[in-house]
């Protein structure tokens, strides 16, 4: 009886520090491995720090092909707790990921000279990203973009080719479709 009640509260309290691990987590791109793939749903069993997660396929990038093994990077997007555990939705597909890989990877970004003022993504395909600057000296698109596109080229690769096109933002609307198209 008392194995079982100490069982059951190890297992509880497990639950609980993973649970709030993720959440602290929330809306930040982790680091994974992929472990196990499931040839019949195409769901991914992913190894990250917290513990073992799922990737959905509906998450995944549409023709990303990935291999146990591999690293990549994956957006925490919710975190449910439910009575087995915590339920964590995690994506490769949300525009917050592409967001997050920018701040981390553009330096003028982290430090907010460069501001991200929108981003529209179609993933597997295109995302566009609208950036400004808050100093009159840097230009927010070669910023973004890096010396010979070493900066945006990493990104690409993180993404699996997508395309990224980065517009100038501009507060008249009649300017900033122009960029945008």
């Amino acid at each position: 009886m008392i194995d079982r009640q100490l069982r059951a509260e190890i297992v509880a309290e497990t639950r609980k520090a993973i649970q709030e691990a993720y959440e602290n987590q929330k809306d930040e791109i982790i680091t994974a491995t992929v472990s196990k793939i499931n040839p019949e749903t195409g769901n991914i069993l992913l190894e990250t720090s917290n513990g073992f997660a799922t990737l959905l396929r509906s998450e995944q990038i549409p023709g990303e092909v990935l291999s146990i093994g591999d690293k990549i990077k994956v957006y925490v997007l919710q975190v449910n707790k439910e009575g087995r555990g915590p339920i964590v939705t995690l994506s490769r597909t949300h525009a917050g990921l592409v967001k997050r890989i920018f701040e981390l990877e553009i330096p003028e970004i982290t430090d907010g000279v460069v501001v991200i003022k929108g981003i529209c993504r179609e993933a597997g395909s295109r995302t566009k990203i609208a950036v400004m600057s808050r100093d009159e000296e840097v230009d927010p698109v070669g910023a973004c973009i890096g010396n010979h596109g070493m900066r945006i080229e990493s990104i690409v690769n993180e993404l699996g080719g997508e395309k990224i096109d980065i517009v100038r933002y501009s507060e008249s609307p009649e300017e900033y479709v122009r960029a945008a198209l």
